[in-house]
């Protein structure tokens, strides 16, 4: 693959770094600086990213609803053709419903579990009741408006994967995904990697990990005929075998992924990251522009040396992208 970028289907921006949850698998809600990306900051870029044909923009982070004017930047991205996805706690969406379905093309919700499960997990009293009341508020509003769900497997909620995929459905989402709890990145704000005390508190045991390979078999059993799974087999597979890796019990395997050469992550401090988890490969200031960062000479030398098949941090990946599959 080229390492020298001319194209970026896929961008994934953190307008800022705060959240409104207090999620154990996540450092992100810790942060309490104000920093985040202004419309002049993107419109600084918006060159670029045209030159680059993004064509989806994803908004994560924290919590992007609690940007100080994040419809501004969606109007700007939409205003070029772009796709914006945002992913969401929900815990604002009864309040923002208007805006939300006015300014953004999709959304993905977080869920973790039935509803106590996933209030526990949240560590928010009432975090279903009020994922529940805006979604029905976005779907009043626009009966079509896109609502998925995203789950995080762990040791908290590995029991209860057939129920939460059930919750997704009465929720009105029109899919749910799952991934493995990352236990050895930097990532979601972590300044360092999860201690093995930390890691254990999300990791399973062999026993906990046979029960989830049951609640796999029986949720492709629930779902059979339909597209509401979004991992097949193989994929959920992957994530039985993440679990192991962390035992010890089954060599880390990378996926395949093709993140680092079709998308990039820009973080509200300018940091920009080739993925979710990969270290930074250089950082937006007020005198450089994207490309110089995309095709800077730390980007390229990441890229052509990047062997995903043996990378550590690959091997231990719990998102990959393969943009041909997904596009």
């Amino acid at each position: 693959m080229n390492s020298t970028l001319t194209s970026l289907p896929i961008l994934i921006l953190y307008p800022h770094r705060r959240c409104n949850c207090r999620c154990v698998m996540c450092d992100i809600w810790k942060d309490r600086t104000e920093e985040e990306i202004s419309t002049d900051d993107l419109q600084r870029h918006m060159e670029d990213i045209r030159q680059l044909n993004v064509r989806w923009v994803v908004l994560s982070g924290g919590e992007p609803l609690m940007h100080s004017d994040l419809f501004r930047l969606t109007s700007l991205l939409r205003s070029a053709g772009i796709r914006v996805t945002l992913l969401t706690t929900g815990l604002l969406l009864q309040h923002l419903a208007a805006e939300i379905v006015e300014n953004i093309d999709d959304l993905i919700v977080s869920l973790d579990g039935p509803s106590a499960i996933h209030d526990h997990i949240r560590r928010v009293p009432g975090a279903f009741q009020r994922l529940e009341a805006g979604i029905a508020a976005l779907h009043r509003l626009d009966p079509r408006f896109s609502v998925s769900a995203r789950s995080t497997i762990q040791r908290l909620n590995h029991s209860y994967v057939r129920q939460t995929a059930q919750a997704a459905f009465d929720l009105g989402c029109r899919s749910i995904s799952f991934l493995g709890a990352d236990m050895t990145s930097q990532a979601f704000n972590r300044s360092i990697p999860l201690t093995v005390l930390g890691q254990s508190k999300l990791a399973l045991d062999s026993d906990q990990i046979s029960h989830l390979a049951e609640q796999f078999s029986g949720l492709l059993a629930d779902w059979a005929g339909t597209d509401f799974i979004v991992e097949g087999e193989s994929k959920l597979e992957r994530i039985i075998l993440h679990f192991q890796a962390q035992l010890g019990l089954a060599e880390p395997t990378a996926p395949s992924c093709n993140a680092p050469w079709v998308s990039a992550v820009v973080e509200s401090d300018g940091t920009v990251r080739p993925c979710f988890f990969q270290g930074p490969i250089g950082k937006l200031e007020r005198n450089n522009k994207f490309l110089d960062v995309l095709n800077g000479t730390e980007a390229v030398r990441f890229r052509s040396s990047l062997d995903v098949s043996t990378n550590p941090i690959c091997k231990r990946c719990v998102c990959s992208l393969s943009w041909k599959e997904c596009a």
